[in-house]
């Protein structure tokens, strides 16, 4: 895809409205179905931030208020319209695997909601920011988002003034950003029924012991990135005299440096252009978690390493069978949904919402998942006719 949006004109064809009757047909009412659709289409087609008051310029009149009662105080419940999504998603395109991403969103002051202080390992430095986890499907032709869980800090949570003035629900308590990821993972994939495919996790605040046992229970196999000193038992006889007590994960990583090997990996760099094939050094080991029964579900811990460079630059922990192959393979994903991100899911606003309201947050995000759902469907139909 291009650096700029779809035109409008490309955009309003069969995705949108094939798309629109389906999500919002959980809609009652005749008004509520028509902003849904004005509300994509606005972000789809308008300029710049997608906010309400450039989306309502486009039509004119009172749209804008009529839009901001739509998403901001109205009672349409986001949850059916997010599963016909997923459902919708899932028979065109059947997923081969799921991603946890978190969704980082900058904000200035203190009023939005979930916003918190925190320190950016990737920035280096301190951010004032909303922090969500999002559920993606990613088939051959099409990543997705389906679902969204804002993280809600400690600070929210207690503050009674503050969670009635953002409408925060009773029912939602204090968890960690991996029980965040877990409780998205519950809500959505689990819940709806949904394909029990891979669930690729790489948040570094996750705990991958404690998302792998939770994905497991679920029913989903799990691939979740190490990014810390994890403790495990080796349980591999190809590292003989490493079993007897417990390893870091970069500890089990560097007693294992013989058995790494060369494979081919794919890399996505943007939608414009075609995956490239690299070689990576791949090493997976057999380990286990600590306290686990002996016997149960295998794991591997897979470092994944580039030529002539010391140490891995990645370490994996995942049940999945052919543990090395499956990593690089859904590596990938993970990488194609990065990209989707920066080059779709961004230019359709989904970090433009302006509103102070939990509710308007998340039918805003969900309305901007479906803006991404045409838009890249809309991008997809295109190449093909072009290619025939």
């Amino acid at each position: 895809m291009s650096t700029a949006l779809i035109r409008p004109e490309a955009v309003l064809g069969d995705a949108l409205d094939d798309l629109g009757t389906e999500l919002f047909a959980t809609l009652r009412r005749s008004d509520q179905r028509r902003r849904g659709m004005e509300y994509v289409h606005g972000l789809l087609s308008t300029r710049g931030r997608k906010s309400i008051r450039n989306m309502a310029a486009l039509k004119g009149g009172s749209t804008g208020q009529s839009l901001h009662h739509f998403i901001c105080s109205s009672t349409w419940d986001w949850i059916p319209v997010r599963r016909s999504l997923a459902g919708y998603l899932t028979r065109l395109a059947p997923p081969q695997a799921y991603v946890a991403r978190l969704m980082t969103i900058p904000k200035v002051g203190r009023h939005s909601v979930g916003v918190s202080r925190y320190f950016s390992v990737d920035e280096g430095q301190a951010l004032n920011a909303q922090r969500a986890v999002g559920v993606w499907g990613v088939a051959d032709t099409i990543t997705a988002p389906f679902s969204w869980r804002l993280y809600l800090p400690q600070a929210w949570i207690k503050d009674g003034l503050r969670r009635n003035q953002a409408s925060i629900p009773c029912e939602v308590g204090p968890e960690t950003l991996g029980d965040c990821v877990l409780t998205a993972c519950r809500e959505s994939l689990a819940a709806w029924e949904l394909p029990a495919q891979p669930v690729v996790v790489d948040i570094e605040e996750a705990d991958p012991a404690a998302t792998v046992r939770g994905l497991r229970a679920m029913g989903f196999p799990a691939m979740v990135r190490v990014h810390g000193d994890l403790p495990l038992m080796v349980h591999d006889p190809a590292l003989t005299g490493h079993g007897a007590h417990l390893l870091t994960a970069p500890e089990i990583m560097q007693a294992a440096r013989a058995l790494f090997r060369p494979m081919a990996r794919l890399e996505t760099v943007s939608r414009s252009l075609p995956a490239v094939r690299r070689t990576a050094l791949v090493a997976a080991v057999g380990v286990r978690l600590p306290g686990a029964a002996p016997g149960g579900a295998p794991l591997s811990l897979v470092g994944v390493n580039e030529p002539g460079r010391r140490g891995p630059a990645e370490m994996w922990l995942t049940d999945l069978p052919h543990p090395a192959a499956s990593v690089l393979r859904f590596g990938d994903a993970a990488r194609r949904v990065d990209r989707d991100f920066d080059e779709v899911t961004c230019r359709v606003g989904i970090r433009d919402y302006v509103g102070r309201s939990y509710g308007g947050w998340h039918r805003h995000t969900t309305l901007a998942s479906a803006a991404h759902t045409v838009a890249v469907l809309s991008a997809t139909a295109a190449q093909a006719r072009q290619a025939s």
